[in-house]
């Protein structure tokens, strides 16, 4: 009985702790996206800002996938070696982590990203965050 309580309650710590995931932009964007086109643009399908990605699966990126663009881990990569084996597309540069993803997109007027919301600094803006 203790061990399916002490289960119980590191299942209910792990919950507390997950961060939101907050989708940002350079503060001299001119476009500020809705959520569906931010799936389009971190799935190749819309231009209109370079959106930066995560290199590694972590939870931070599997948050966003999941929440903007209903995709899992497997489900993206598929999609992307579709994409790439017809010629029709290749993934978006990617970076190390949530504090690459910060300066990059702080550093171009175009640029689009996702992080865990506790490292957002007032270098960027916030479009949105995902519970």
């Amino acid at each position: 009985m203790h061990r399916t309580f002490a289960i119980a309650m590191l299942g209910l710590t792990a919950t507390l702790v997950q961060a939101e995931v907050a989708v940002i932009v350079n503060p001299s964007a001119a476009n500020t996206p809705s959520q569906a086109e931010v799936a389009n643009i971190f799935l190749g399908k819309d231009k209109s800002l370079s959106g930066v990605d995560q290199k590694d699966w972590n939870p931070t990126k599997d948050k966003f996938y999941t929440s903007v663009a209903n995709k899992n881990e497997s489900q993206l990569k598929s999609y992307w070696s579709g994409l790439i084996f017809t010629g029709k597309g290749q993934p978006l540069p990617s970076v190390g982590d949530d504090t690459a993803v910060l300066a990059k997109v702080a550093a171009e007027a175009d640029a689009i990203g996702y992080v865990d919301s506790s490292v957002v600094t007032d270098q960027v803006k916030v479009l949105f965050t995902l519970p």
